[in-house]
């Protein structure tokens, strides 16, 4: 990680990187508050700081894009969405669908679209309003699919626009065909069985409380918070 981080120091030393890291992903999985930090790992201000600031700079999420694309394209690609509740403090105010917040039978919250590999490990994330369909959210991860393999996807993904743009990748989609469907799409039982790494992908980054309960008001730093759990709990 220490080669894709920003060298420019502003003419004066720069708190250890090493420090300052453990303790922010360290708030990202208690779910405590910046103020709380311990001295130990760095001035509490500088922790903070330096998580906006990076997340500005788009660092978070270039290094979550770089590493998970050092093993190259995959032959099996897997995706779906999850809810996750926001805080009293993000949902408040205007601009709700721009800052990804939406209001869903559960209450405010926002999803989070994410493509993983056959093993589970994230590609891509996409965030919209809790109360945005995953027809909406897959637009944005389509693109990405891994041409020439399979894309699993459960009955949310079952539309003929979705799997005209996966074909047209020289992809496959194994999609279960919706009870509603007079003719029944050709489908894989077998195959998608592989499809729970992704559920048990979803589970893991929301052990990290930050990310199972959105307190940033930002969608920019709550997406670089999720970027960053990802790359620790699979790309280091």
């Amino acid at each position: 990680m220490q080669r894709l981080l920003p060298t420019d120091t502003r003419r004066k030393a720069r708190v250890d990187d090493r420090r300052v890291i453990s303790r922010i992903i360290h708030v990202l999985k208690s779910d405590g508050r910046w103020i709380d930090a311990s001295d130990a790992y760095g001035p509490r201000k500088t922790l903070h700081n330096r998580f906006v600031r990076w997340s500005k700079k788009g660092i978070w999420t270039g290094i979550f894009d770089t590493l998970s694309q050092i093993g190259g394209p995959v032959l099996e690609g897997m995706i779906d969405s999850t809810a996750v509740r926001a805080h009293q403090v993000p949902h408040g105010g205007k601009g709700g669908q721009a800052h990804a917040l939406g209001r869903a039978r559960g209450g405010p919250g926002t999803k989070i679209h994410a493509l993983s590999d056959n093993k589970g490990r994230p590609i891509a994330f996409h965030l919209t309003g809790a109360n945005v369909s995953d027809f909406t959210g897959a637009e944005a991860l389509l693109p990405l699919v891994p041409e020439n393999g399979v894309l699993h996807g459960d009955k949310g993904y079952d539309s003929d626009r979705i799997r005209r743009t996966v074909e047209a990748r020289g992809a496959l989609p194994n999609i279960p065909p919706h009870k509603s469907r007079k003719w029944k799409n050709c489908f894989s039982p077998y195959l998608y069985k592989g499809r729970l790494v992704i559920e048990q992908m979803f589970c893991r980054l929301t052990a990290f409380r930050r990310i199972a309960t959105r307190y940033d008001r930002s969608a920019r730093n709550f997406l670089s918070a999720l970027c960053l759990a990802a790359t620790v709990c699979y790309w280091l």
